[in-house]
């Protein structure tokens, strides 16, 4: 009887550890995590010097961060952790406003205002004027994108 309740045993913690460990080659997925604000260049590009903090509010969504202290300031931060390797990118955009909530100036992770300017990965804040920006500058016109079925008419010829 004693041996029949040792081999239950032995096989019971036996059973239990098996399932603790997990073999090397199995790996658990792992997600993206992404957190904040996701700015583009064509959201950055139709910012222009005297904008209402509504208008931008529509621009650019609302802000992560937005202090008592410093009213005239919002802050847009963005944070991508990629799941399979641990890379961290990390994006920060501010937007100062002046006494009458009028746009003045942007900084962060920006370049030129135009179209064909891309955001600049890493550590690049720099300070963009918005007075130096010409009111005339537009970006390209984006041609309107076809459904389904007037690709395939597309096609056809129709």
């Amino acid at each position: 009887m004693n041996f029949l309740r040792l081999a239950t045993m032995a096989l019971l913690f036996s059973a239990i550890a098996a399932c603790t460990s997990v073999p090397r080659f199995v790996n658990e997925y792992k997600i993206d995590i992404q957190q904040g604000n996701v700015l583009t260049q064509d959201m950055v590009s139709q910012l222009r010097p005297g904008l209402t903090k509504d208008q931008v509010r529509f621009i650019l969504g609302t802000p992560v961060l937005s202090d008592m202290f410093h009213a005239s300031r919002w802050e847009y931060y963005y944070s991508l952790r990629k799941g399979n390797s641990g890379d961290i990118e990390r994006r920060k955009f501010s937007v100062f406003f002046d006494a009458d909530g009028k746009l003045v100036r942007v900084a962060g992770d920006v370049s030129a205002a135009t179209a064909s300017d891309a955001v600049r990965p890493g550590n690049s804040m720099q300070e963009l004027d918005l007075g130096s920006v010409g009111a005339d500058v537009k970006a390209p016109p984006q041609q309107k994108e076809r459904g389904f079925f007037g690709r395939i008419l597309e096609k056809v010829g129709l």
